[in-house]
C-alpha cells in the first residue's frame, strides 16, 4: 500500500474508499506502517474531517481488526456506558455493579486517560492487585458470572484502536469527531451490545467545547451505533465544573465507593442514576425515565451494588484487604494541602480545565504515552458554583508526591475558582438528550 499518497490525499480534503480505509487499518495493524506515518495521517483527518461513510468504514475495520466478544443466550441484556471524558468523571465505576444489580450483562471495555481527562483504567489500577487486562475468555465468564466487569481491551480486541488511541494521545487529535466516533464505537460493537448509553460532555475541561459541538458528535455516534444494530442514546452533560468533589485516580477511587454505599456527591448521584435509568428504558425493562430513575435509584440506596462492587474486583485480582484498608486512609499522597480562599463568597466558577492540568502535571496523568502515572495525588473536597465558602473554608485540597509539589500548585488552583457577593444559580449537570 502507497500510505504516503493516502496522506497525502486526505491532506488535501479528497475522500478515502472503504477498501482504503480497511486496507490502511488491516496495515496499520500488522505493524506494516510506522507510528510517524499513521501520527501524520490522524492530523490531516483532524483538519479535514471524514464523510459519514469514512467514519462507517474507520470503525468497521477498526473493529474487525480483532476478535468480537461472543456471549451465551441469557435473559440479561448486554448493555454498557461511554463518557467522552471529564474532569472528576468516575461514573462508570459505581455504575457497571449498579447495572448488574438491575439485570444486566456490563462488558465494560474502557481506556486510560486521553489529554487531562482521566481514564477509568487508571482509576481501577490503583486497586491494590486488580487486574484491568483480561483475556476474552475472562471477560465473558466474569460477565456471565459476576454481572460486571470493567477492563481493557485485548490485544486481540480492536488492536487498531489500542495503536491509534496512544497514538492521539500523543499527537494532539483527541479532539476529533470522526476519530472519536470510530474509537468509541468501534470498542462499543465489539462487545455485542443490545444498548448503549453515550454521555457526552462539552465545556473547558471537555473534548468538545461547546454544547453545539458535543451535539453535533452525539447526533454522529448515536446514528452509527444505531445504523450497526446496537440501541443508542446519548445525554449531553456540563463539563465546565469537575464532577463529584475529587479529581485524581484514587481519590475517584474513594468517591465512587461512597456513592454504591448511598453517600457521595449529589451531581455524581444523579448522572448515575439517570444513565442507569436511560438503559432501563432503552432495554424495555421501565415504561418511562421517570420510572427507570426510581428502579435505579432504590437499587443503589439498597446496598446491594457496594457489594457487587467487591465482588468485581475481586474477581479481577484485588486484595480487598489492602483495598479497604487503603479505603480506610483520609489520602495515601504524602502532602496534603488545604487551598484557602483571598476573600469569603459564593463559587460562581469552577474551572474544570484548570485542575485537571494541575493534576497531569503533578504526576495523576500523561503527558506522553509512556508517562508513568502517580495514583496517589489529586484534588478533593472541591467547593461547586452556588455554595458559600468563608474566607476560613477550603476551596479544595491538593494531594502531591511532596510538600514542595503541593506549594507549587496552590496559585494556580486558586485561580480556577472565582467567588461572588451573591450566589448565582448553577448550571444544570445534564443538558439535553440524543435518540
Amino acid at each position: 500500500m502507497n500510505f504516503l499518497s493516502l496522506i497525502e490525499a486526505k491532506r488535501e480534503g479528497k475522500r478515502l474508499a472503504p477498501e482504503q480505509i480497511q486496507g490502511l487499518i488491516r496495515e496499520f495493524t500488522a505493524g506494516k506502517i510506522p507510528d510517524y506515518q499513521m501520527a501524520a495521517l490522524l492530523m490531516a483527518i483532524y483538519f479535514r474531517g471524514l464523510t459519514t461513510a469514512e467514519t462507517t468504514a474507520l470503525t468497521l475495520a477498526m473493529r474487525d481488526s480483532g476478535d468480537v466478544l461472543t456471549f451465551p443466550q441469557d435473559s440479561r441484556p448486554l448493555v454498557d456506558k461511554h463518557s467522552t471524558g471529564g474532569i472528576g468523571d468516575k461514573v462508570s465505576l459505581p455504575l457497571a455493579p449498579l447495572l448488574a444489580c438491575l439485570g444486566f450483562r456490563v462488558p465494560m471495555i474502557s481506556g486510560r486517560g486521553l489529554g487531562i481527562t482521566g481514564g477509568t483504567l487508571d482509576k481501577l489500577d490503583a486497586i491494590p492487585g486488580c487486574r484491568t487486562l483480561l483475556p476474552a475468555p475472562q471477560i465473558v465468564k466474569l460477565v456471565q458470572q459476576v454481572g460486571c466487569v470493567i477492563c481493557g481491551q485485548t490485544d486481540t480486541m480492536v488492536p487498531a484502536d489500542k495503536k491509534i488511541y496512544a497514538l492521539r494521545d500523543a499527537s494532539g487529535t483527541v479532539p476529533s469527531i470522526p476519530l472519536i466516533t470510530a474509537s468509541i464505537l468501534s470498542k462499543k460493537l465489539a462487545e455485542s451490545l443490545d444498548a448503549l448509553i453515550l454521555d457526552v460532555k462539552f465545556g473547558t475541561a471537555a473534548f468538545m467545547q461547546t454544547k453545539a459541538d458535543a451535539r453535533k458528535l452525539a447526533q454522529a455516534m448515536v446514528a452509527l451505533g444505531n445504523e450497526c444494530g446496537t440501541h443508542t442514546r446519548a445525554i449531553l452533560t456540563d463539563m465546565n465544573t469537575p464532577l463529584g468533589r475529587a479529581a485524581g485516580n484514587w481519590l475517584e477511587v474513594k468517591e465512587s465507593v461512597a456513592c454504591l454505599a448511598g453517600e457521595g456527591p449529589a451531581d455524581l448521584r444523579a448522572l448515575v442514576i439517570d444513565s442507569a435509568a436511560h438503559l432501563l428504558v432503552q432495554t424495555r425493562q421501565a415504561k418511562s425515565i421517570a420510572a427507570a430513575r426510581k428502579l435505579a435509584e432504590t437499587c443503589l440506596n439498597s446496598g446491594e451494588p457496594r457489594g457487587k462492587w467487591d465482588e468485581m474486583i475481586v474477581a479481577q485480582g484485588a486484595d480487598l484487604k489492602a483495598f479497604n484498608r487503603k479505603l480506610a486512609l483520609d489520602s495515601t499522597a504524602k502532602a496534603v494541602v488545604e487551598v484557602k480562599p483571598a476573600k469569603p463568597g459564593f463559587v460562581t466558577r469552577c474551572d474544570a480545565r484548570i485542575i485537571g492540568e494541575v493534576i497531569r502535571d503533578l504526576g495523576g496523568g500523561r503527558l506522553t504515552k509512556e508517562s508513568t502515572i502517580n495514583y496517589d495525588v489529586g484534588v478533593d473536597q472541591i467547593a461547586k458554583p452556588g455554595e458559600r465558602v468563608e474566607k476560613s473554608g477550603v476551596l479544595c485540597r491538593v494531594h502531591a508526591a511532596d510538600s514542595a509539589a503541593a506549594a507549587a500548585v496552590v496559585a494556580r488552583l486558586v485561580s480556577a475558582f472565582t467567588l461572588s457577593p451573591r450566589r448565582r444559580k448553577a448550571p444544570p449537570l445534564i443538558q439535553g438528550q440524543i435518540g
